[in-house]
């Protein structure tokens, strides 16, 4: 199975964040996320993991 990589706009929108919002949080390593060519990409796996993390945290 191929991991589906997101842009940030992308996860923005996942997330139903602001793009500034995400940038931010994926800057200060609270999202994982990594660079490519200097813009952010997220893999849909580790978005989905973080979430249930947030949700065991709460």
């Amino acid at each position: 199975m191929v991991d589906q990589i997101l842009t940030l706009k992308e996860v923005a929108a996942y997330l139903k964040l602001a793009e500034k919002t995400a940038y931010r949080l994926a800057s200060e390593g609270k999202l994982p996320g990594f660079k490519v060519g200097g813009s952010w990409r997220f893999k849909r796996e580790d978005l989905e993991a973080w979430i249930e993390e947030q949700k065991d945290q709460g």
